[in-house]
Formats: structure tokens, sequence, C-alpha cells
């Protein structure tokens, strides 16, 4: 059985990959959202298992996304992993403190960004 995840970015180019990166792994069932609120949108009516958050987006960035899914009752207990170029300690302590699994630096590693997922879903399990 494949976890459906959300991978939410305002690059349609990194989504696609990120999407692909997943799907050819085996263990993912994953769809791509443009904007946090389409995010939103798709996260509850997918209900999707884990949904990896980009944090610089225009409209409404990552934090603001995330804070959204939490304040949902349809979304709130689904596990978020931000992506995120903002990798300084600074900006992941700030990450952290928002509730998230853990972040992925940008760009990811295609090869290993399946895996790097599921690892950090196993942590939280």
């Amino acid at each position: 059985m494949s976890l459906k995840a959300l991978y939410i970015d305002d690059d349609e180019d990194i989504g696609t990959i990120a999407v692909m990166c997943l799907k050819l792994d085996g263990t993912f069932d994953a769809r791509h959202a443009s904007s946090g609120a389409e995010g939103i949108d798709i996260a509850v009516d997918w209900n999707p298992d884990v949904i990896l958050l980009d944090v610089m987006m225009p409209v409404m960035d990552g934090p603001a996304t995330r804070q959204k899914l939490k304040d949902n009752p349809a979304t709130a207990d689904i596990p978020v992993i931000f992506v995120t170029a903002k990798t300084q300690r600074s900006d992941l302590e700030n990450l952290s403190g928002l509730g998230a699994l853990g972040t992925i630096a940008k760009p990811f590693e295609p090869i290993t960004f399946a895996d790097d997922v599921t690892q950090l879903l196993a942590r939280d399990g």
C-alpha cells in the first residue's frame, strides 16, 4: 500500500520533479499543489498521509499554510515536512517551532528524496 504525499510548492518544475521522485520510489502516491490555498483544498479532499511544504511562497507562505492546516480539524493531524533553501540554524529553529516533523533542504537530492521523507515519517511513528 502506498502512502499519499502532497507536495506544496509554487515552483511548478520543482513540484513536478518532487512528485516524480516520490512516485518512482513506489512508496508514495503523490500530488502537487502550486499554492498554500490549493494545497489546503487538496489536503481536505484527499487526506494525504504527509504534506511536504515549501517555506517561501507568495501570498501564503509555508508557515502561514502550516498554521491554516493546524487550525482545520480535517487537516490538523496530517504530518508536515518543510522543504526549504533557508537552512541556517536560526531558520531551522524557527521552523521546528511550528510543529513540523522536520525539514528537507532545497535543492533536495532526487535519488534520496522519497527515502528522506520516509525516514522523517518513521521518526514520527
